[in-house]
């Protein structure tokens, strides 16, 4: 435990000092010397064709979903329909009578034996709904914005249709590790819920005589989720937010022009606000800002389809034409494939584990009914929100094929796309951004304080340790040139696919369990 907290502490200054790279580039430099090695390892790329390369952890991610899909015959596509009527509340009287096994923090905090508990429908802290929308928060982002714009810039119009073929993959990855994340949460004295990977690692791993592996594998998980919160859940989000407020305000003219730390400052004490009242505060505001900030940002997406709607059909050829026959794209049919899938695979975030952390505060007695609400995030996010942004980007034409770019311009060149149907449209992409970097900020925060919990503890001074420092990177994130930072926390994201993805191949029984015994209280209430 000296070590983690040593690492944790070491990891916190290298990204405080880095992130000043615009008071000292020396800085950023030694930082991304001293983590180039880790982001390297996670990113490395396997060789396809001389010109063409995957990075593993893609890789990893699709035979994975692939194999959930096959093993749970289609679940993404069978159990979509009993999703939807979970949170409808159709099935809400299942929850009326009888038990969910836990194991008793209380009792493993005394140092006695996990026993099985008996517990009410009451259990449990948020809606299946409210669950929904805080897992969506994280996920739904300015990977939508400026992820899509990156990959059809790439892979061309092409990479739309293999994106829409991987979200519709990821609904079984988080099927999975979203049941998983109920099944094996724990809940303490004040009924309040800690789930995920963390618990599930260790405690269904421990069930199949690997306790060991378990405990190891959680606590790599923890350190990467800490670490993924205050960079890529934190300071890319409100870094990204601030530069397009302060593009559609004026650029080097605006108001707000070298005032990053302002924006910040404003934005890290609305986080604060929410975030101090835990699970149940972030709950009620995602479950308002999600769906409003999805409504506006598709309302004007639809706005544009609708005054193109002569290039729809044109927007749709080039899609299916480019992804199996693409023209002028590195790589070619490999090329434009690998760029779908790693558009998708990225933004949906499936197979990494963080929302199973969220979904497993949800009020339930069965773990599957909540799996099956988590699948509607790939469907949401990727298949829904990502398809209608290409779209977009492919009438309007902002994008240019093998012309490489970066974030920033991804989100304004979807800016330049909305403005070419109505000129206010810009600012009303910019105030979707905030709300979309607001509302991955709280998730975040709650995904990274239950891994912090769980190697430091419950208490209350551990917990306002945690939100402090994380509001604190708001502020740093908004006015700091990330540069390194940014690469380096992505990093640790995805490097919480490989603890996660040995979890749930192993544990893929339990889940099986679980499903067939959801589906036989749905036949017999029926």
């Amino acid at each position: 435990m000296v070590r983690v907290v040593l690492f944790l502490f070491f990891f916190l200054k290298s990204i405080f000092l880095s992130a000043q790279g615009s008071i000292d580039d020396q800085i950023n430099e030694k930082f991304e010397n001293a983590t180039g090695w880790f982001v390297d390892l996670i990113f490395a790329q396997i060789p396809i064709t001389n010109e063409v390369g995957v990075p593993w952890v893609l890789v990893i991610l699709i035979l994975g979903a692939s194999y959930f899909t096959w093993y749970f015959r289609g679940i993404n596509f069978t159990g979509f329909r009993t999703a939807i009527r979970i949170v409808q509340g159709k099935y809400d009287n299942l929850e009326v009578d009888g038990s969910l096994h836990v194991f008793d923090a209380i009792n493993m905090k005394n140092g006695a034996k996990p026993e099985a508990t008996k517990v009410t429908n009451h259990i449990g802290e948020v809606t299946h709904f409210q669950a929904l929308t805080a897992a969506l928060s994280a996920t739904v982002g300015l990977g939508n914005i400026a992820g899509v714009a990156i990959a059809l810039s790439i892979g061309g119009a092409g990479a739309t249709f293999w994106m829409i073929l991987v979200g519709f993959l990821g609904m079984a990855s988080k099927f999975v590790e979203c049941t998983l994340g109920v099944r094996y949460r724990e809940i303490d004295e004040d009924g309040r819920v800690f789930g995920g990977p963390m618990y599930y690692l260790t405690k269904g791993l421990k069930e199949k005589g690997l306790e060991r592996l378990g405990k190891i594998l959680a606590i790599i998980f923890a350190i990467m989720c800490i670490g993924g919160s205050f960079g890529g859940g934190n300071m890319f989000q409100v870094n990204q937010a601030f530069q397009l407020f302060e593009y559609v305000t004026g650029a080097e003219d605006s108001f707000i022009h070298g005032k990053g730390w302002l924006f910040g400052l404003i934005m890290a004490i609305f986080v604060g606000i929410v975030i101090i009242g835990g699970i149940q505060k972030i709950a009620k505001v995602t479950d308002k800002i999600v769906p409003a900030m999805v409504v506006l940002y598709v309302l004007a997406v639809i706005t544009i389809l609708v005054i193109n709607y002569t290039r729809i059909p044109d927007a749709f050829i080039a899609i299916y034409n480019g992804a199996f026959a693409p023209e002028g794209i590195v790589g070619g049919f490999i090329g434009v494939l690998i760029q779908g899938f790693k558009r998708a695979a990225f933004s949906n975030e499936a197979g990494i584990g963080s929302a199973s952390i969220a979904h497993a505060a949800v009020k339930t007695k069965y773990a599957a009914s909540e799996g099956l609400v988590a699948l509607l995030e790939p469907l949401i996010d990727t298949v829904v929100i990502c398809t209608m942004t290409a779209l977009v980007l492919i009438i309007t034409g902002q994008v240019e094929v093998g012309l490489p770019i970066s974030d920033a311009q991804g989100v304004v060149l979807t800016s330049n796309a909305l403005k070419s149907g109505i000129s206010w449209f810009p600012y009303l992409l910019s105030f979707a951004v905030v709300l979309f970097a607001f509302s991955s900020m709280i998730a975040w925060s709650y995904y990274g304080y239950q891994a912090w919990s769980f190697l430091f503890g419950r208490g209350k001074k551990t917990a306002y340790l945690y939100k402090t420092i994380f509001c604190i990177f708001v502020v740093i994130g908004s006015a700091a040139t990330l540069g390194s930072v940014t690469d380096f926390s992505d990093a640790m994201i995805f490097a919480m696919l490989v603890p996660n993805m040995i979890g749930l191949f192993l544990l893929l029984p339990k889940v099986k369990q679980e499903l067939v015994k959801y589906k036989n209280a749905i036949k017999t209430r029926s």
